[in-house]
């Protein structure tokens, strides 16, 4: 094995590496947040916020010697939730850099190694997108004498979302996300690892050439993720929050890579077709 090989081989590994630990502090910096937010809307519903203004005034009325727990309590969360809120955003920065690393490896990894390190990257990207919380749902109202009050909160992820649909008896449209957004993508990265594996079997070109055969729906999993994080968004309260959470950042990932990916495995595809007729 020449040189440049074995360093390819040695960057592949590494950034593969990279990427997945990436997917792992992002799964779990996600569902910490999650949990500090949760802690923080069961905070705000109403009979906590009349039991802080209860201790408020016993506060007052004591000159000090009752402390408002509550109070202190909520504001060590929200400035836990700061920063973890940062620490997310890193997260996914890091994780946004790495794929880019991976896209710019074709300018000197062989063809195989290439479409090997993107399969990879989908894959990891696809996983953590699926398992990571996607959207944060707070359905709040503003009560007289108490303020604003957290009526519910809902953090949701693409699995979970799909269960929900089903549990709903939205089995059309839950069926149509679970094809789009998890069968056909792991099917489809799963393939591609594999053709960069086996790229002179006669399979190989057979499977590339079904995937590019679906090329022009290689968007509809983004519409899909989209359509879903608009349904989630949507409610019948008056009132609601929405917010993004990193899954969603992971699943966009996974289109570049996946995309980058099917292109590199028809460039090695052909070049591995012309070494065969130069033989």
């Amino acid at each position: 094995m020449k040189v440049k090989s074995i360093l390819g081989l040695v960057w592949v590994v590494l950034l593969a590496v990279t990427m997945a630990w990436l997917g792992k502090e992002g799964y779990r910096s996600a569902v910490a947040y999650e949990k500090t937010a949760q802690q923080m809307s069961e905070l705000m519903q109403a009979e906590r916020i009349a039991e802080s203004r209860l201790k408020d005034l016993a506060s007052t009325l004591t000159f000090g010697m009752v402390k408002n727990d509550l109070a202190e309590k909520m504001d060590r969360l929200r400035e836990l939730r700061r920063q973890q809120h940062r620490h997310n955003r890193d997260l996914a920065a890091a994780f946004g850099l790495a794929s880019v690393a991976a896209l710019a490896s074709g300018l000197f990894l062989s063809p195989r190694l290439y479409t090997a390190l993107l399969s990879l990257g989908a894959l990891i990207a696809l996983i953590n997108g699926l398992i990571t919380p996607i959207l944060m749902i707070v359905v709040h109202k503003n009560v007289e004498y108490l303020g604003d009050v957290v009526l519910s909160f809902e953090s949701k992820g693409i699995l979970g979302s799909i269960e929900k649909l089903f549990a709903e008896g939205n089995t059309p449209l839950a069926l149509i996300v679970l094809l789009f957004s998890i069968l056909l993508p792991a099917l489809k990265t799963l393939s591609l690892l594999f053709v960069s594996l086996f790229e002179y079997r006669p399979f190989a070109a057979k499977l590339v050439r079904f995937f590019k055969t679906l090329g022009k729906w290689s968007m509809l999993d983004v519409f899909i993720v989209s359509l879903l994080v608009v349904y989630l968004g949507s409610g019948n309260s008056n009132v609601s929050r929405s917010e993004i959470e990193i899954g969603v950042y992971f699943f966009v990932a996974y289109v570049f890579l996946s995309m980058a990916a099917s292109l590199a495995a028809e460039r090695m595809l052909e070049g591995a077709g012309r070494e065969r007729q130069s033989v």
